[in-house]
């Protein structure tokens, strides 16, 4: 596996936890972080959805899929971006930033990683 696929490939796994988090014990993840607890099933939905990403990002780092790789990068600085509009907005607490921050970091993680591939 090339660093970047490396990179993709755990970033996988921190999505796996998020994804078994939400739909298991949501509220525990929630009130950690400070945000209100939900009994509502969209907590759930959205956990689902990251274990999903989870297993693309996860296959996809263990297949060296190169062009997969290069998408992570900008989505996950997507996902930094609107998590700081949500909070600059105030439609949630700031500590969604943290959220983000992981997704940033990964992606930087990742840009450096396919330069670095491609000496």
């Amino acid at each position: 596996m090339t660093a970047a696929a490396k990179s993709v490939c755990y970033f996988g796994y921190y999505l796996y936890i998020l994804g078994v988090t939400l739909i298991f014990v949501p509220n525990f993840l929630l009130t950690t972080f400070q945000f209100p607890e939900t009994n509502e099933v969209w907590i759930r939905v959205v956990g689902v959805l990251a274990l999903c990403i989870g297993f693309y990002y996860h296959r996809s780092g263990i297949q060296n899929n190169n062009a997969y790789l290069k998408l992570t990068v900008s989505a996950r600085l997507f996902v930094f971006a609107a998590f700081v509009s949500f909070a600059l907005f105030k439609l949630v607490t700031p500590v969604i930033i943290l959220f983000g921050t992981v997704d940033a970091l990964g992606a930087l993680w990742t840009w450096m990683a396919l330069k670095k591939d491609q000496k």
